[in-house]
């Protein structure tokens, strides 16, 4: 007969309790590795897909905003001279500069520009420009930043352009079209590539250039990519937009 520690057919008690303990404990492993699994999945999810529906429903409402209260022409600009570019006067911290298309990162890409880099527009609104550098036109450095995987995606394909890609900004004041010239990658510390000789100290500017900064790499922020170009010319509002971007102007203003 078995003992008083044993179990019938001689397992020992103590052995089954053990077991019995072992067998809770990597139920309870297990279940908690799958809400952690869950939880992961869930905020990847928001972060790659839910900020970006958010961002885009906020910049989609600052691109109508903007394009209602813009008085200028929605039909293609003959090509002319049109003098000196006009350089505006940056607006309040989260107001809206202009818009900026980009035809290389797609026929619909339109976006604001927030006077700004806070997180409060980066996050919501789009492009927001460094306030320590100057304004579309301007002889020197235009910077703007965005994010590329989230809150919009704003910046996602900036590793896609090439030498020559234009670039176009509208303000209140008229269009400025920018050529893109090269990318570099730097540290984030390379604060000086926001200087109105970008890298270069001390540098006397002779050119407006618009510099573009976002995270490197894509799913990443262990660097920085930074784009430059630089202006081309320059149009008044009540030229009319370039030809290239024309059609894009007149939906932003619900005439397309």
């Amino acid at each position: 007969m078995p003992g008083v520690d044993e179990a019938p057919g001689g397992r020992p008690r103590q052995k089954r309790r053990a077991s019995d303990v072992i067998r809770k404990i990597s139920q309870i492993l297990g279940e908690l590795m799958i809400t952690a699994g869950v939880v992961l999945i869930l905020f990847v999810a928001w972060e790659l897909w839910w900020t970006n529906v958010e961002a885009d429903a906020k910049q989609t409402e600052a691109v109508k905003s903007f394009a209602q209260e813009f008085t200028g022409p929605v039909a293609p600009a003959a090509p002319a001279d049109y003098g000196k570019p006009v350089v505006g006067t940056a607006p309040g911290h989260g107001e809206t500069i202009g818009i900026m298309y980009i035809p290389r990162f797609g026929a619909t890409y339109t976006r604001p520009i927030i006077e700004g880099t806070g997180s409060d527009v980066l996050d919501t609104l789009g492009l927001g420009h460094y306030g320590s550098t100057g304004m579309p036109g301007a002889t020197g450095n235009f910077a703007v930043a965005g994010h590329r995987q989230t809150h919009g995606a704003v910046l996602d394909s900036i590793h896609t352009l090439v030498p020559g890609d234009k670039i176009y900004v509208q303000t209140k004041d008229g269009y400025y079209t920018y050529v893109f010239r090269n990318n570099q990658i730097v540290l984030p510390n390379r604060t000086d590539v926001l200087l109105p000789v970008p890298t270069q100290p001390g540098a006397t500017p002779q050119e407006s250039i618009l510099t573009m900064t976002s995270c490197n790499p894509r799913f990443g922020s262990q660097e920085r990519i930074i784009a430059y170009s630089v202006l081309d010319s320059w149009q008044p509002a009540s030229a009319g937009p370039p030809s290239e971007i024309a059609s894009q102007v007149a939906q932003a203003q619900g005439k397309g």
